[in-house]
């Protein structure tokens, strides 16, 4: 297996949490300032990422659909356009990520959309693809969000441009890398709570 495919289980959060994903994409946090609710990894020669995120839990949000209510929420967030859900999961178990008994559940949905980067204004949207895992970790009240980024079409007028290239993206079997689909399927078929501490007192 070659090493652009192998995947390392990586510490978040401080090592209490853990996952493993692709050696390639590397921590953001070297480069630039993340938030503490945040572990964000990113493989700059692709333009893709893969972001790890603990929000508070959703009590509003139904667990049918959640994953696609976050990416909804995303898309709005990134003043994004041309939002296209492609498919969405139904609700299921995670037996390894129950605490005190209580269950946890995920879903997961995929969808399109134009978005900026940074700062950048409409002119400069890039299609991407964009994959969201919802963790509900309900005996700690936690969602945690694990979330893929994917360019499909880069903005020659998009600072990715600098990077990759403008024009449709490079997919993954032709650069002899995992696909994102599959880089997210590995996160979240690994992502273990190692310290329970980690979601507040009330879980020690």
């Amino acid at each position: 297996m070659s090493s652009e495919l192998l995947c390392l289980e990586r510490p978040l959060f401080g090592g209490a949490i853990s996952s493993a994903f692709p050696q390639r994409f590397q921590d953001a946090s070297n480069i630039r300032q993340v938030p503490d609710h945040q572990e964000v990894f990113v493989d700059p020669s692709r333009d893709e990422s893969l972001i790890f995120e603990l929000l508070d839990f959703k009590t509003e949000v139904g667990d049918n659909g959640s994953a696609s209510w976050f990416l909804h929420d995303l898309a709005r967030e990134q003043d994004a356009e041309a939002f296209k859900l492609i498919e969405q999961s139904q609700v299921i178990a995670a037996p390894g990520l129950s605490f005190r008994n209580i269950p946890a559940v995920v879903t997961t949905a995929v969808a399109e959309m134009a978005i900026s980067k940074g700062r950048q204004g409409r002119e400069a949207q890039n299609l991407v693809k964009v994959y969201v895992a919802n963790l509900r970790l309900k005996g700690v009240e936690t969602d945690v969000l694990v979330t893929a980024y994917e360019p499909i079409l880069i903005n020659p007028l998009s600072e990715s441009a600098n990077a990759v290239g403008s024009g449709l993206a490079v997919p993954a079997s032709q650069s002899g890398v995992l696909p994102m689909c599959d880089v997210i399927k590995q996160a979240l078929s690994t992502f273990k709570v190692n310290d329970w501490s980690l979601f507040g007192s009330s879980s020690a």
